[in-house]
């Protein structure tokens, strides 16, 4: 293939990509190239090419030369929130352009005056297939001058062939290593090509078919992996998968020596990582394992410490569940008879997982996903098989499939990996019940009041819990990452998990109460403690009943002053429970569900269905959508985000859908398509300057330009830096209306991680300084006329609320099960009290004394 000559798309001064004043360039995050300080104002075609995107607001292009060069022309820095304004795009996306033909023409004037700076940047997005052999920098160039010289890189450069197999060794850019996401897209990859191919690390070796397989190899940021390919097509899927791991598949990291291994799962007092949690034994059996086993016993103060995974107070009495073996047979009745019994017991449960899918929402429906892509790694069937064929019978080569690959999981180290093992052991409990003729649904039975404890609990039982007898549960082993923790926290459930070995000291029918907000289980506790929580949590009910019953009254003060109580919501199912609950509206709907979990960002089509579902169930009712509110810890495979240093400080929430404006759009659209109009109102997270409401306000005006929408829809913003409190007046003069997002603006104004537990517990949000901030947001609203509503943390805590009230917040989006709590409570204030409240808790020095001054506060 010949070399590919690039020609300076611009009249200036071309640089080395070092010379551009931002990382994300200089160290070629995006890829290799170099830059043009312009001097024209036209951006032309450097080769013959296609146009791959035209970014929305037409300062960014990407080119595709013939032979698979992908060219990013990226004009000036920052120049995204300009919105649009200064650039003229003179192509559309798939249009074919010859060389020196006009792309883009912009107003170098505007450029220099508003942007950071006019550098631009002419990168080679996919330098693993290409090498730049020659590229000219520090001299003036003209329009159509050559300026890079590219040569394809060969597979026989990179690999080495030794008859019908391919080898090629790489150092893994990922991150956060081959997890599930990466491991997943590279088993697609390799399902297109007929070669098979396997990739080593320190003598161990996986099918990449096999999502699991490549898991347990517990590949890490900077591990060298060898790929090897067998078979007619071994060299193209060898450079396909190569490619593809090298490319970063949106989790490139910007250095490949930094480490990339996950921070341990704190413990906590009396918790252990002994090695335990690598056993499949039978739960709850207490038995010794190894001559090392530790003599476990109960705290003598009854008081045992674990993990929140959902909060709330229980009351009840202990219910033993123990995870029994399903005991089954080695021998088989012949290969021919076990192989059609074990696939149709994986057909009948992945029908199952399919029509569960169907109607779930939120956590429930990706859990059931990443079930289903469990259920299709071919290592599973292939190992199984094998042993059906050395006569094995289908249920006993089920499980040790299914425990081989899991054991290899948890011994990679990593908490996460170890989690998704658990979702392996549920695999393997359904196929055996399907081969078994049993009902698939396993329903644990309790008596009223029953706290669960568990060595374990799989996310199928939790999901099949009695709700109206089990107030909460405890587990020893798990984390808070877990899908059980998510579902915990779905179904409203006070859970623990990683409560250790000590637990399963606990009798049936002992006397609990489950603390899981403070992270502590009582066990037995005496006849004062236990009449003083009975008498609390009595009391509680009775406020919840009476708060319920009159929950469809319009939220008022007592001296009549309007609150709107709205929920925060997640799903359909949220929005049913919120107006059983008595809420007015949607305050803040959680997209994050749509986007998260899967390998393409979810259509425009698939957007609106949900928004609509939504909407429809809260017939009526008022939608505040906030739009995408993503990356640095929460990274999608199909968005490349380099790796940060301080992902709360970096690419996220808005900054997000403004560096990749398709998205953004088609959010946009999906909303803009819900009926009836006017019923969503868009919220944009992390907001920190007008210049990015402006380009959101901008996106959105165009997107309705595009489907014809003409109908006002309001644009509210999230304050969640104190950047944006300080400048509310500001930023009211153009947003409709400003909600507080109290858990991250309490993090950031404090300096501390609310991930971290070194600091969480002073992570308070009625700290006088959040306090402070939150009147000024209202004080900034108000100058404009904008109201002002509360959708984090804060608008779900009664002692909170009278302080909200006191500063100024109009609305209170909480969690749909306290909408009623909050409305009663509202009902009892008066503003004159509420204001005099919220001075004094602002003049107060710490969040604590704020606690105790609420706790005195008598409406």
């Amino acid at each position: 293939m010949k070399p590919i000559i690039l020609t300076s798309p611009l009249q200036g001064w071309a640089s080395p990509l070092e010379a551009v004043p931002d990382p994300v360039f200089a160290e070629r995050m995006m890829g290799d190239g170099i830059a043009v300080d312009p001097t024209g104002d036209c951006l032309h075609a450097p080769c013959d090419a296609v146009v791959l995107s035209v970014h929305a607001s037409g300062h960014a292009i990407t080119l595709r030369t013939p032979e698979g060069a992908e060219i990013l022309m990226h004009i000036g820095l920052d120049t995204v929130a300009l919105g649009g304004r200064g650039f003229t795009p003179c192509v559309t996306e798939g249009a074919s352009v010859q060389r020196l033909d006009p792309l883009i023409r912009f107003d170098l004037d505007l450029l220099v005056c508003e942007a950071r700076a006019v550098i631009t940047p002419v990168i080679v997005t996919n330098p693993e297939r290409f090498t730049i052999v020659r590229r000219e920098t520090g001299k003036l160039v003209g329009v159509g001058e050559a300026i890079m010289t590219l040569e394809p890189r060969d597979v026989a450069d990179l690999a080495v062939v030794e008859g019908d197999t391919v080898r090629r060794t790489i150092v893994v850019p990922l991150v956060h290593g081959i997890h599930a996401r990466p491991a997943a897209r590279i088993g697609e990859i390799a399902r297109k090509f007929v070669s098979d191919v396997k990739i080593t690390k320190d003598e161990r070796d996986g099918n990449v078919r096999s999502p699991v397989a490549l898991m347990a190899l517990g590949v890490k940021l900077g591990d060298e992996i060898t790929l090897a390919a067998t078979g007619p097509d071994a060299a193209d899927a060898l450079a396909a998968i190569g490619d593809l791991i090298l490319g970063g598949m949106g989790e490139k990291a910007p250095a490949p020596a930094a480490t990339s291994e996950f921070p341990r799962e704190g413990g906590g007092p009396g918790i252990t990582n002994d090695g335990a949690a690598g056993s499949w034994g039978p739960a709850f059996a207490g038995e010794q394992k190894g001559a090392a086993a530790k003599v476990v016993t109960l705290p003598a103060d009854g008081r045992l410490p674990g993990v929140t995974a959902s909060p709330g107070i229980a009351i009840g009495q202990a219910g033993l569940f123990r995870l029994a073996e399903i005991a089954v047979t080695r021998e088989g009745a012949g290969a021919t008879v076990e192989r059609a019994a074990l696939d149709a017991a994986l057909a009948l449960v992945a029908d199952r997982l399919a029509s569960k899918s169907a109607t779930a929402t939120g956590a429930e429906r990706a859990i059931l996903s990443a079930h289903t892509a469990l259920l299709d790694d071919p290592t599973l069937t292939e190992d199984a098989h094998a042993a059906i064929a050395q006569g094995d019978s289908a249920a006993y080569a089920w499980r040790i499939a299914i425990r081989g690959q899991a054991d290899a999981l948890k011994a990679t180290g990593d908490a996460r990996l170890a989690e998704r093992a658990d979702d392996m052991l549920d695999l393997e409990r359904q196929v055996l019940r399907a081969l078994a003729g049993e009902d698939l649904d396993e329903r644990l039975s309790f008596p009223p009041g029953t706290i669960l404890l568990a060595d374990d609990l799989l996310p199928s039982h939790l999901l099949g819990l009695d709700t109206a007898s089990i107030v909460g549960f405890c587990v020893e082993r798990g984390g808070p990452t877990s899908h059980v923790a998510i579902l915990a926290a779905t179904m409203g459930l006070p859970a623990l998990v990683a409560v250790g070995p000590a637990l399963a000291e606990i009798t049936a029918d002992t006397p609990l109460i489950l603390d899981a907000g403070a992270g502590l289980l009582h066990v037995a506790p005496d006849a004062e403690t236990q009449a003083t929580a009975q008498t609390a949590f009595d009391a509680q009910t009775e406020r919840r009943r009476a708060a319920l019953a009159n929950a469809a009254r319009e939220c008022r003060t007592q001296d009549g002053v309007r609150i709107e109580a709205f929920a925060n919501l997640g799903s359909a199912d949220d929005a049913d429970a919120a107006v059983r609950n008595g809420a007015e509206g949607c305050g803040l709907l959680r997209t994050e569900f749509l986007f998260l979990e899967r390998d393409s960002a979810p259509s425009v089509e698939e957007q609106t269905a949900d928004y609509q579902h939504i909407a429809d169930t809260l017939a009526g009712r008022p939608l505040i959508v906030r739009l995408l509110d993503i990356g640095g810890d929460k990274p999608a495979p199909y968005l490349p985000m380099a790796a940060e240093e301080n992902p709360a400080l970096g690419l996220r929430g808005i900054r997000v859908g403004l560096a990749h404006p398709e998205m953004l759009d088609a959010q946009l659209r999906a909303i803009l398509a819900v009926r009836p109009a006017g019923q969503c109102r868009i919220m944009v997270p992390m907001i920190a300057s007008l210049a990015e409401l402006r380009a959101v306000r901008t996106a959105l005006d165009a997107a309705a330009a595009a489907i014809g929408h003409t109908e006002h829809v309001a644009l509210g913003i999230m304050i969640e830096t104190p950047a944006a409190a300080v400048t509310a007046d500001l930023l009211a003069s153009e947003a409709d209306f400003l909600s507080i997002g109290t858990n991250d603006l309490t993090q950031y104004a404090l300096a501390m991680d609310r991930g971290n537990p070194a600091v969480a517990s002073d992570l308070d949000g009625l700290h006088p300084a959040v306090l402070r901030l939150i009147a000024r947001t209202c004080e900034g609203g108000a100058v404009h006329g904008k109201w002002t509503g509360v959708c984090g943390g804060l608008a779900s805590d009664p002692l909170a609320v009278p302080i909200l009230i006191g500063l100024g917040v109009t609305e209170l989006s909480s969690a749909p099960a306290l909408v009623p709590e909050i409305k009663a409570l509202v009902a009892t204030l008066t503003i004159d009290a509420c204001r005099a409240h919220a001075a004094a808790a602002m003049n107060c020095i710490s969040a604590a004394d704020v606690r105790t001054l609420a706790r005195e506060f008598r409406p």
